[in-house]
């Protein structure tokens, strides 16, 4: 997949924990990707947008 128009945000909960950023691209079609922004070239995790909703609704449900 090519990443190389990803518009990468960090997350809102990522704060001032020295820099340990999550960073999510969900303008990309057909998937929302996520990587650690200590590591920008390193791997990135993919998700359809469903499951990226899934996800999002359980950590919601269960914090």
């Amino acid at each position: 997949m090519d990443l190389s128009k990803a518009a990468w945000r960090k997350s809102t909960h990522s704060g001032g924990n020295m820099g340990e950023c999550v960073e999510v691209a969900t303008n990309l079609p057909g998937i929302v990707a996520v990587r650690d922004s200590k590591n920008p070239n390193g791997p990135v995790l993919m998700f359809t947008h469903e499951e990226w909703k899934t996800f999002l609704r359980n950590i919601k449900s269960n914090a």
